[in-house]
Formats: C-alpha cells, sequence, structure tokens
C-alpha cells in the first residue's frame, strides 16, 4: 500500500471517530474547506481518543498507562505502535505540516488524568484550568490551521474554550452524576447550601439548580466574551469558531426555568446542522471571500 493511500485511509479513520464519538466538533468542520477540514479532524480525533479513555477502563492505572503512551508519543519517546495507530500518524501529520505547540497537547492530556478520579472539581479557578488546557487548546490549535498565530486569535481561543468546556459541563451533568463524577465546581455547590450527594441523586433541589445558573452565568460571560473578541481577529479564522454558535444555542436552553440539568437532551443531528449552517452564512462567522 502507498503512503498516499495509508494517509487517506487514517484521514478517513479520524473522520468516521469524531463523527461517531464528538458529532458537535465533526459537524462544523463540514462548514470548511477540506483543506483545513483533515488537519481539524486529525486534532480532534486525538481529542476524543484522550477524552474517552475514562469509559475504556474500570480503574485508573490502565487509563494513566494509555495516557501516557500518547504523552510518550507527542515527546517523540515511541515505545512502538505508532505507525499502526492512525490518529496518531494523522495527529504527527498536523503537527508537523503546521508546527502545532507540542507543549499544549501534552497538558491536554495530563489534564484528562483528573477523569480517571472521582474527585471532585474543588472550584471555578480549577474547572477554567482544566477547560483551558482541553477546549481552548483545540481552538487555539484549530486556528493555526487557517491563518498564522496570533496572540488576539490566542486570546480569543481561552475564552471559547472556556464558554465550550464549561457548557459541555452542564450538559454531562446526568452521565457524570450517574458515574459519581463531579465538574461543577463544589465551591459553588457549598456557597448554594448544596452538596454532591444530592448531585449524584439527581435531584434538582434549589442549592443544586443555583450552583448550575451560577455555573450557566459563567459560560456565558466567557461566550459574550469571545463573541466580542471575533470581530477583532482576520475573517478568515473565523469558520474555526463555529462550535460557539452550538455553545450559545445550549446556554439559552439551559438557562430556561423548565430545564431540568438532570434529565439527558439529545440534540438531534439535523438541527444542529441547521444551527451551524445559518451561523456558517453569518458575518459573525463567515471567513474572507
Amino acid at each position: 500500500m502507498s503512503d498516499t493511500q495509508t494517509s487517506e485511509q487514517s484521514a478517513a479513520f479520524c473522520a468516521d471517530l469524531v463523527r461517531s464519538h464528538d458529532f458537535p466538533r465533526y459537524a462544523s468542520t463540514l462548514f470548511l474547506p477540506s483543506v483545513h477540514r483533515r488537519p481539524l479532524l486529525a486534532i480532534y480525533a486525538f481529542n476524543v481518543e484522550i477524552s474517552r479513555v475514562r469509559d475504556q477502563v474500570s480503574q485508573p492505572l490502565p487509563g494513566e498507562m494509555r495516557l501516557q503512551w500518547w504523552t510518550d508519543m507527542l515527546l517523540g519517546q515511541n515505545h512502538g505502535g505508532v505507525e499502526g495507530n492512525p490518529v496518531a500518524a494523522e495527529l504527527l501529520w498536523a503537527i508537523r505540516t503546521w508546527r502545532l505547540p507540542v507543549e499544549r497537547l501534552v497538558r491536554l492530556v495530563e489534564e484528562h488524568e483528573f477523569d480517571l478520579y472521582n474527585d471532585p472539581m474543588p472550584s471555578l479557578a480549577a474547572l477554567e484550568g482544566y477547560a483551558n488546557d482541553t477546549a481552548s487548546t483545540l481552538f487555539a490549535c484549530g486556528a493555526r490551521f487557517l491563518v498564522r498565530p496570533l496572540e488576539a486569535i490566542d486570546h480569543l481561543a481561552r475564552h471559547a474554550g472556556l464558554a465550550y468546556g464549561i457548557t459541555q459541563v452542564i450538559s454531562a451533568l446526568p452521565l457524570d452524576a450517574s458515574r459519581r463524577q463531579l465538574f461543577v465546581p463544589l465551591q459553588f455547590l457549598e456557597s448554594h447550601g448544596s452538596h454532591l450527594e444530592e448531585v449524584f441523586a439527581g435531584k434538582q433541589t434549589p442549592g443544586a439548580r443555583a450552583a448550575i445558573d451560577q455555573l450557566i452565568g459563567e459560560a456565558k460571560n466567557h461566550l459574550n466574551t469571545a463573541l466580542t473578541l471575533l470581530g477583532d481577529v482576520p475573517a478568515e479564522v473565523r469558520p474555526a469558531f463555529l462550535p460557539l454558535a452550538l455553545v450559545r444555542r445550549d446556554l439559552k436552553r439551559m438557562s430556561r426555568a423548565d430545564n431540568d440539568p438532570f434529565a439527558p437532551r439529545p440534540v438531534p443531528r439535523v438541527r444542529l446542522l441547521w444551527t451551524l449552517w445559518r451561523a456558517s452564512r453569518s458575518p459573525e462567522f463567515r471567513g474572507g471571500d
């Protein structure tokens, strides 16, 4: 098999992986030129592999070993198997071609060690650190595929990632509560007279709801900042931030008084695609002509 065929198969594998496990991000790439889609799907596939380690192990140690494999791969300390791993192959290609910051990708892996344990997220500062090293990193790297690095884009990526990451935490609350994991800051719960057992029981008590509403407010603040900053960056990079259209939609729904944060609310893919399509045609997210 030729190198071209192998790379095409690796790219197709990454696309299928993201489509199956992170459809919102996959769908956002459909509105970008193919030359940008392939590297975006490479880092999104890498993120899928790291994020689902928690679901593939029953004990922390095997999870730590899997995460360490990715760290070693990024640092060039291969222990075999890289050539046969399509996600690793595509990620390394993207890193070489666009000079992605390896240290940020390493931090993304390291941050997901938190997922392997049932320690509660202690504070808003800790959650923002987690989101910055995960979701913000994906936005920052994705932007590099469209334009050269700029400080203004990195600043935008930080707030975009914080808005996206915090919104993901709220969306995942039913699943996380069912496995006794807490990403809602314990600081917020305690300040409203709630505690983690109420969350784990899926009880929408006044205290738990107030803590979640406070977290929604933090996500809205970061989203509003990101949307403002979006107007200050080159138009060519704006399509990389299309997922913010989904964040805006989700936060609007979450803010409704009749919304139950403990009830799973899967979004039909057609509605998700419609939201992204409309956003892609707006001046807010449209790239340069």
